[in-house]
């Protein structure tokens, strides 16, 4: 049965593919990553445990600080409307979350309910990608995936090594990162967080 926390994660996940405020999206992949972090205090039964979900907490709180500089960095002169509008957005979610959870096979019957959550992240970080122009709602993507893996590494992985799960928290945060010094550059040069003005650029 899927937990509190985890049907939180799902429910901020929608509530960003929905919103247009990029600070109240911030906000709710912030309540995402420490529900995750919460998972993994709740779970830890050994003091690498313990350290490796104090980890994801500090992350989560390095990565809402990241967001929230971006955000005051770069204030929109208008806002980046999104090619799809709320309500197909999160149908389309939805939608791909169900197609994972049936095209993946589960082995472990008793982690079902936390592998569809992975899965249901993944596509919800994917549906983001495909159908928001604005830069910063693609980065949140890319911590939609993270956040996905790392709660399947919880689910499926127990009693996986310390190092393990600290470097591969630490390489999915730095694609975050990248992508944020993207973002900076991009409104830099163009005065927009707007993907769709990368199409102008020519060789």
């Amino acid at each position: 049965m899927i937990g509190l926390a985890e049907w939180l994660m799902v429910g901020f996940g929608l509530g960003v593919i929905a919103v247009r405020r990029r600070s109240t999206a911030v906000t709710l992949a912030t309540g995402q990553a420490l529900a995750l972090a919460g998972i993994a205090i709740y779970q830890a039964q050994s003091i690498n445990e313990a350290i490796a979900a104090a980890a994801l907490g500090i992350r989560a709180v390095a990565l809402a600080t990241l967001l929230v500089l971006l955000v005051s960095r770069t204030r929109e002169t208008r806002p980046v409307r999104a090619s799809v509008p709320p309500a197909i957005r999160c149908g389309i979610a939805v939608a791909m979350a169900l197609l994972l959870v049936w095209l993946v096979p589960i082995a472990n019957k008793s982690r079902m309910g936390i592998t569809q959550v992975s899965l249901s992240l993944v596509g919800f970080g994917m549906v983001m990608a495909a159908t928001r122009r604005a830069t910063l709602f693609q980065i949140l993507g890319i911590i939609f995936v993270e956040n996905g893996l790392a709660l399947a590494a919880l689910g499926l992985t127990n009693g996986s090594s310390l190092i393990i799960e600290l470097g591969v928290t630490l390489d999915l945060s730095l694609i975050a990162v990248v992508a944020s010094v993207f973002h900076d550059r991009i409104f830099a040069e163009f005065g927009a967080g707007d993907i769709s003005m990368l199409s102008d650029l020519r060789d």
